[in-house]
C-alpha cells in the first residue's frame, strides 16, 4: 500500500524540475522560441523556451515573433530554469525576467503556441495557465490567432500546410 501511495504521489509531481539555473544578459534571438545567453563567466548559452513553439522564421508572424521576443529579453539579465538539453544541444529552460515567465507572455500575446506535445513535461497549474492563455489570446485574435488558418509550427516544418 504504501509503495502504491508513493507511486500516486509520483505521477502527480510534475515531471519538470529545474535541474540548474543559468543567470545572464539575452545577446542574441533566433527566433521566436530561441535566444543565446551569456553567463558572467562569458560562456554562451543557446536556449529554446520550454512550453512554447513560435512560428518559424520562413512562417506567417515568425518576425514578429520573434520581435516581440527582442522586446521582453534583449540585452536583459534572465533566469533559465533549465531540465535538458534537446537534439540540436539547446538548453531547455522557462525563462524569466524580472520574475515575469518569457514564454507565457509570448502565449498571451499571441505570438507562440502552448506546445501540448510537451505538456507532460510542465508542472499542472503552469500547463493550466499555458493552456488558459491560448484560449484567451485565442478568443481575442491575439497576435497569429488573427489568421483563422494559423498553422502550427510542428505542421509547417513537417509540410502538413494542406491540413490547416
Amino acid at each position: 500500500m504504501r509503495a502504491l501511495l508513493l507511486a500516486a504521489a509520483l505521477a502527480a509531481c510534475p515531471v519538470f524540475a529545474a535541474s540548474w539555473v543559468v543567470e545572464g544578459r539575452v545577446v542574441g534571438i533566433s527566433d521566436g522560441d530561441t535566444i543565446t545567453v551569456l553567463d558572467d563567466s562569458k560562456t554562451q548559452h543557446k536556449i529554446r523556451i520550454a512550453g512554447i513553439d513560435a512560428p518559424e522564421k520562413g512562417q506567417a508572424f515568425g518576425e514578429r515573433s520573434k520581435q516581440s521576443l527582442s522586446a521582453l529579453v534583449f540585452q536583459k539579465s534572465i533566469e533559465a530554469r533549465c531540465h535538458k538539453k534537446d537534439r540540436y544541444g539547446r538548453e531547455v529552460c522557462l525563462i524569466y525576467v524580472n520574475r515575469r515567465d518569457v514564454g507565457l507572455e509570448q502565449i498571451r500575446t499571441g505570438m507562440a503556441w502552448w506546445y501540448r506535445e510537451y505538456a507532460h513535461e510542465q508542472a499542472t497549474q503552469e500547463r493550466l495557465v499555458y493552456r488558459d492563455e491560448e484560449d484567451a489570446a485565442k478568443a481575442a485574435r491575439r497576435g497569429l490567432w488573427s489568421d483563422p488558418k494559423a498553422i502550427p509550427p510542428w505542421a509547417w516544418r513537417k509540410g502538413d500546410r494542406a491540413k490547416f
